[in-house]
């Protein structure tokens, strides 16, 4: 265990007990991973999808050892708390699941998600019990790992076509006595989901923003009683989207007005070290 991982882990774990909401923005390589820190946010977080991308591969195509390889870069570039994405755990049995948490520990991040998402399009979602079967593993895992390790646990329903609200709080209802620390259900479509979904748990509550559908502030989702707000691959895709327009023009009308937004490089450079907190 890297000397001051257990000292992350204090603080993120205080990060989802204090009142109101904190911004937990998705970096997906060293460089954004450094912005986003010399930014002032107070934690950080990967994304499976924007890393996937930017190495050209589709989501969920990426190894474990893919995986845990880019969570040890992002953890080694900040000295800010780190949740990985670590998508189903890369594995159906519960023990492999726990060996991933494991893995993800000696990474160096300081916690990391569980989701019930299967990778079958045919089957998208686990069964709630065997669902909660492998929360449990990935929990006692966790609860043992040296400086100890947030586990988040996902409920994926939205994401895969079945918005199914009561179900997806049983399901969380089942990964908090399984002892998940944070819970999640990304893809909630309207203000009273997530409200619902507060209410019905007593573990803090994950919620993401960026995607299509609701778009709440912080300071709207605190007064739900949201505690972490990520963004998923949203600045990935945002930054994506810059590109790809960029590379129309060009191939289109062949002119380069798209440079009259682009980040000074000055800015970036003192962004990048810290210098402008100087």
């Amino acid at each position: 265990m890297a000397p001051d991982r257990r000292a992350k882990v204090e603080k993120f774990r205080n990060l989802h007990v204090r009142p109101g909401a904190f911004i937990i923005p998705n970096p997906w390589d060293v460089g954004t991973t450094r912005l986003l820190t010399h930014l002032g946010f107070e934690a950080l977080a990967t994304t499976s999808m924007g890393y996937a991308f930017s190495v050209g591969q589709k989501d969920n195509t990426l190894s474990r050892e893919q995986a845990i390889s880019h969570i040890a870069a992002i953890a080694a570039a900040t000295d800010l708390p780190v949740n990985a994405d670590l998508e189903n755990c890369f594995g159906d049995a519960p023990e492999v699941a726990a060996e991933t948490i494991r893995l993800a520990a000696e990474a160096g991040v300081s916690g990391g998600s569980i989701e019930d998402a299967t990778g079958d399009a045919a089957n998208p979602i686990y069964a709630r019990e065997f669902a909660t079967e492998r929360v449990r593993a990935a929990v006692e895992a966790a609860r043992n790992v040296p400086g100890g390790f947030v586990l988040t646990a996902r409920a994926e329903n939205y994401l895969h076509g079945r918005p199914d609200l009561a179900d997806t709080i049983a399901r969380l209802q089942a990964y908090q006595e399984a002892g998940a620390d944070v819970l999640y259900a990304p893809g909630l479509r309207t203000k009273d989901d997530i409200a619902a979904v507060v209410s019905s748990v007593d573990r803090p509550v994950n919620v993401v923003m960026g995607l299509q559908g609701v778009q709440l502030s912080r300071e709207e989702l605190a007064k739900l009683g949201v505690k972490r707000i990520s963004v998923g691959s949203s600045l990935y895709r945002t930054a994506l989207g810059a590109f790809l327009r960029a590379a129309h023009e060009m191939a289109g009308a062949g002119t380069f007005t798209f440079a009259g937004d682009a980040a000074n490089p000055k800015e970036v450079a003192a962004l990048l070290t810290g210098e402008e907190l100087g």
